[in-house]
């Protein structure tokens, strides 16, 4: 029950810190106001984190953490996801709805301040293997010829991150020149993707079915560091 309880109290704190990161930005933020805001006293908050910078961290690595797992819930509903334009399409969605993932791809300096260098540095292990997921991805859905084989698996890997990346980009740039609805644009990034990447016509069941398991695997790999990266900020 004590283990419920501090679990509980953590999940409050982070909320709270969540809530004042993107209304104040770090650089007003202070201990003592998440303090307030959980109810708890400043002291508590210590028992958990070592420091502001560690929680406010936390929440970033929360928001990656719960978009990791997101990803891996679509692609266990439905295995087609597991194609790179249904899997980017999942992703700008979750970019979409994340305020904080909005954030940090941003790199919203007023609401993240230096913890944006702070989140790069801590990351460098959670991007790798985010990389290194996606090249699993693509290099198991060639092999069942679900994604053309006319490019490279690096090249493939960049066409997927400079495509998102452009997608997001647009969301601050052209929002007066984008459809109005957030899964419209999310269906264009997917048949972009699909378009550049994948062979025509709707992909083969069984080769789905065949691919799924080791790119899932992969994934919930993903998730799993992801959740234990979000460990890792909290007090011993």
């Amino acid at each position: 029950m004590e283990a419920d309880e501090r679990a509980e109290r953590g999940e409050r704190i982070l909320d709270a810190a969540c809530e004042l990161l993107l209304a104040w930005g770090y650089r007003r933020v202070t201990t003592d106001e998440i303090a307030r805001r959980a109810d708890v006293g400043k002291g508590t908050v210590y028992l958990h984190w070592k420091n502001k910078d560690a929680l406010l961290l936390a929440v970033v690595l929360r928001a990656k953490a719960a978009a990791h797992r997101r990803q891996l819930d679509r692609m266990r509903a439905d295995r087609r996801c597991i194609l790179p334009s249904r899997a980017l399409r999942g992703s700008l969605l979750d970019f979409m709805d994340d305020p904080v993932l909005r954030a940090l791809y941003l790199d919203d300096s007023d609401i993240l301040g230096r913890l944006n260098d702070i989140a790069k540095k801590e990351l460098v292990e959670l991007v790798e293997a985010s990389h290194e997921t996606l090249r699993s991805q693509l290099t198991t859905l060639r092999a069942h010829g679900l994604v053309r084989e006319d490019l490279s698996v690096d090249q493939q890997m960049y066409v997927c991150m400079a495509t998102v990346t452009g997608y997001v980009q647009a969301e601050v740039l052209l929002p007066d020149r984008a459809p109005g609805a957030p899964e419209e644009r999310a269906d264009l990034l997917c048949h972009t993707v699909r378009t550049a990447l994948e062979p025509p016509g709707d992909p083969d069941p069984e080769a789905v079915a065949a691919a799924a398991p080791v790119v899932i695997t992969r994934y919930a790999r993903l998730e799993e560091l992801s959740r234990q990266e979000v460990r890792r900020q909290l007090r011993p």
